[in-house]
């Protein structure tokens, strides 16, 4: 990868990360799925109005706009409503970078190295540790609701990954139009008017800040960059950063939420992080000990 693409990748992840900070305390002022259908209101209005919908097809659209936006978060914020942690919640989801490999394999034909293979599988342990600490029923189902909606992320990876060439801002807002709907009546039906009125009756400074971030930083800039990157690169390639984004929440969640970084977070925390470098670097690694081996 390029050095410029490196660090377009990190601030996508490091934003992402200290996001799920954003999501704790804008869901205590919010109903999840409202919260959700605030998000992709300011994220797709005005600039839809501006902005050409992207030259795909309309299926492909509705398709990233349900998967990347609105199933993937509704379960996310609704797991985390249920008392799943922020850290936790940022580690678990990055499941989605071995189900996008799964499905690169299953779907594109994509051939993933044994490098990535092994990272993928340390990696995976580091959620086995996690599922072994988890106690409470409503914590339990908040962990499955977070682990399927990884796996709607690598869904939208995958549909971005058959798209081609795509305007990545004009992807991102229209995709936010696109959950709006769905978003909207769900939360209609789950949550009802009356739940909106209430949030609309104690909407803060902070409360609307944790929307526009949502809105803004996270959604248009984040997941614009993501568009690029997935279009640029192989997915095994670019799928592993997201496993950043843990490191990210874990800590941002310990200094500004005062969530206690117990020694199997950390130790699960290590694994993923080692996973993501055995991904990344494990490759090269293995070619640099073949060139070494002296001529038999």
């Amino acid at each position: 990868m390029q050095a410029t693409d490196i660090l377009l990748a990190l601030l996508t992840v490091t934003i992402w990360g200290f996001n799920f900070v954003v999501i704790k305390v804008g869901l205590g002022s919010f109903p999840p799925i409202l919260f959700s259908v605030l998000r992709f209101t300011f994220a797709a209005l005005p600039l839809a109005f501006f902005i050409k919908r992207p030259a795909i097809p309309w299926r492909m659209l509705i398709a990233y706009g349900l998967f990347q936006f609105a199933v993937q978060f509704s379960l996310l914020f609704y797991g985390m409503k249920l008392g799943f942690p922020a850290g936790l919640a940022s580690l678990v989801i990055q499941l989605q970078a071995f189900f996008t490999i799964g499905l690169a394999v299953v779907i594109l034909g994509e051939r993933p190295r044994i490098a990535q293979l092994l990272g993928a599988f340390i990696a995976l342990t580091g959620m086995v540790v996690v599922a072994t600490h988890i106690n409470a029923t409503a914590t339990l189902i908040g962990f499955l609701l977070v682990v399927i909606a990884g796996l709607s992320w690598a869904s939208a990876n995958i549909v971005t990954k058959r798209m081609g060439k795509v305007n990545p801002l004009s992807l991102v807002v229209w995709g936010s139009l696109i959950a709006i709907p769905p978003l909207l009546l769900v939360s209609f039906l789950l949550e009802g008017t009356s739940n909106w009125a209430i949030a609309a009756n104690n909407v803060t400074w902070l409360s609307a800040g944790t929307i526009l971030f949502q809105a803004y930083p996270n959604t248009i800039l984040g997941f614009g960059i993501w568009a690029i990157l997935m279009r640029k690169y192989p997915t095994a390639t670019i799928a592993p950063f997201s496993l950043l984004v843990p490191v990210v929440g874990m800590l941002s969640a310990a200094l500004v939420l005062g969530e206690p970084l117990e020694w199997w977070k950390i130790v699960a925390g290590v694994l993923v992080l080692t996973g993501l470098v055995l991904n990344q670097f494990g490759g090269h690694a293995m070619r640099f000990l073949n060139l070494s081996k002296p001529d038999q």
